[in-house]
């Protein structure tokens, strides 16, 4: 049970802090490109462009500001518990290097390959539908994951390497699913958000990673004492 709450105590601590960053990130780097990219498809909705209904949104200002950062950090803390709950399993001494590796894996699993097809778009792009998006970026994630894993373990033979590399190509053989619709945001712009969303999400998940990892080597070690 206190090996439980030590690994909860991480998960929280560390995906708390590694969101807050990200937040503060990315209100100066992403979300400028957002506010700018809204302006586009605002201008295309009232010249017909687009026909999407919108639901329920913040308010501009402090509401919509609250919301981001909440939501940055809830979501940070369930992929600090999924991060850190897979580290773990393996049964491995935990530190702030192999975090650090650990966490740039995920970024590859969760970021980096399902970028190669779908890659972050700001608001008034052409997207495929929400439904296929959602199956293929799981499919990729899942993949990758798989294939890391046959591929980075020790003593593996070349099959279950060859059997990682399959893995990691299979989703991109498949192919991401196909934008529909005409696009209201120049393609500089669309650009430059999806290199700043995966350089941002780069720097969350190596800071997630060290920080659980030094947090947990510093609780065991104070636990030893």
């Amino acid at each position: 049970m206190n090996r439980f709450r030590q690994w909860m105590l991480v998960v929280f601590a560390s995906g708390a802090l590694a969101g807050l960053v990200l937040f503060a990130v990315q209100h100066f780097t992403v979300i400028p490109l957002i506010e700018t990219a809204e302006t586009y498809e605002a201008a295309a909705e009232h010249s017909g462009m687009s026909h999407e209904a919108e639901g329920w949104q913040p308010a501009n200002g402090w509401e919509r500001t609250s919301f981001t950062a909440l939501t940055t950090v809830l979501t940070s803390m369930g992929f600090a518990a999924i991060l850190f709950g897979s580290l773990a399993l393996t049964g491995t001494r935990v530190n702030a290097r192999r975090g650090a590796l650990w966490g740039l894996a995920a970024f590859a699993c969760f970021n980096l390959a399902p970028a190669l097809g779908l890659p972050p778009q700001p608001p008034g792009t052409a997207v495929a539908g929400l439904y296929e998006r959602q199956v293929w970026w799981a499919g990729t994630a899942v993949a990758t994951a798989a294939g890391l894993y046959l591929l980075a373990g020790r003593g593996r033979t070349w099959l279950v390497r060859l059997g990682g590399l399959i893995c990691l190509s299979l989703p991109h053989l498949v192919g991401a699913p196909a934008a529909s619709g005409q696009s209201a945001v120049p393609a500089q712009l669309v650009h430059r958000f999806a290199m700043a969303s995966l350089a941002t999400n780069a720097l969350f998940w190596l800071m997630l990673g060290t920080a659980g990892g030094f947090l947990f080597q510093r609780s065991t070690a104070h636990s030893a004492e």
